[in-house]
């Protein structure tokens, strides 16, 4: 769970539930954003699926006492008045979707300047239960996306296919990594993943919760074909479920294995001849293509993807054969 070294602007970090430390639900990817909303100085924005993590929620409530500016976007089926009561009660305004689709992403935008996203919910499960990962990025041009992003879901009340796309840095850079960001559905994410494969010439490696993408899996299909290597691990409940293309990437000769763990694989990434990493809350699924509301980032980065494949290459070991 430490942070991948020599990244000060770009830091990810990974959850890991058969650690000692999960098991008293200590020290896990959150301490680190707990730490940055202590020391944000301006402004706060969090756009989250779920939040139960009440050290967060105070966090955040303590950051509004000292004259922090806070807002919350979440997705109105998981938080109960009582849990939202406690943010208005300080004077923090939050936002729910109201809508049958989900407002599933995770992120947060420390002083428009830090962003914090990956696949992680603010959750006990999340962080201590699930494999998840936290990526935190400081830019103020990829803070300018998110913040439009949730501007459009707090003021103008615009979520999922309501969402304009209207990005205002498509691609920035951040030292010597490029990084797109991407929205969904408005912004096509399901196309731009496919050309990614399309152009991958090596290796394609994946972590998957959620994988009903017919059109992904041709793709990586072709490109197997084509003598690109492909492994994956994918999250065992979800590979069961109908729609799911598990079986097909198998029975086509890929390695592909299910999640050997308790709890979900809730990861939703993709590392591309080891130098791009596909992360966010964006599942590969027809739901976070046409219906929800998500984030995904395509991070061109070869010290970030090794970060990755080290985790890969541990649940890959920890996978079922």
């Amino acid at each position: 769970m430490a942070p991948t070294p020599e990244l000060s602007n770009i830091q990810v970090f990974f959850s890991n539930p058969s650690s000692l430390i999960a098991g008293v639900t200590l020290g896990g990817p959150d301490k680190y954003l707990q730490e940055a909303i202590e020391n944000a100085r301006l402004t706060i924005d969090v756009a989250i699926y779920e939040l139960n993590l009440y050290y967060l929620r105070n966090a955040l409530v303590e950051a509004k006492k000292r004259g922090i500016e806070v807002r919350l976007v979440v997705e109105s089926e998981n938080f109960t008045p009582e849990e939202l009561l406690i943010f208005t009660s300080e004077g923090i305004p939050v936002i729910g979707d109201d809508d049958p689709d989900a407002m599933h992403d995770k992120y947060t935008i420390i002083d428009r300047y830090e962003v914090w996203t990956g696949s992680m919910n603010y959750t006990l499960s999340d962080v201590h239960g699930n494999r998840n990962n936290l990526i935190m990025l400081r830019s103020t041009e990829l803070a300018e996306n998110y913040e439009a992003e949730f501007e459009e879901m707090f003021l103008n009340r615009l979520f999922g296919a309501h969402s304009p796309a209207d990005t205002p840095n498509p691609q920035v850079a951040i030292g010597g990594s490029i990084v797109e960001t991407y929205f969904a559905p408005e912004d096509g994410v399901e196309a731009r993943l496919v050309d990614l494969v399309n152009e991958a010439e090596e290796s394609i490696y994946l972590l998957t919760y959620s994988f009903t993408s017919d059109a992904l899996a041709d793709a990586l299909i072709d490109a197997q074909g084509r003598g690109v290597e492909i492994r994956g691990v994918m999250d065992k409940a979800q590979a069961a479920n109908a729609g799911g293309e598990f079986e097909r990437l198998v029975v086509n000769g890929m390695q592909v294995r299910l999640d050997g763990e308790d709890g979900s694989l809730h990861h939703k990434v993709m590392i591309i001849d080891e130098q791009v990493v596909v992360t966010g809350s964006y599942n590969f699924s027809a739901n976070a293509e046409k219906h929800n509301d998500e984030n995904l980032l395509v991070i061109h980065d070869a010290d970030l993807a090794s970060g990755y494949m080290e985790e890969f290459q541990r649940l890959w070991e920890l996978a079922l054969p």
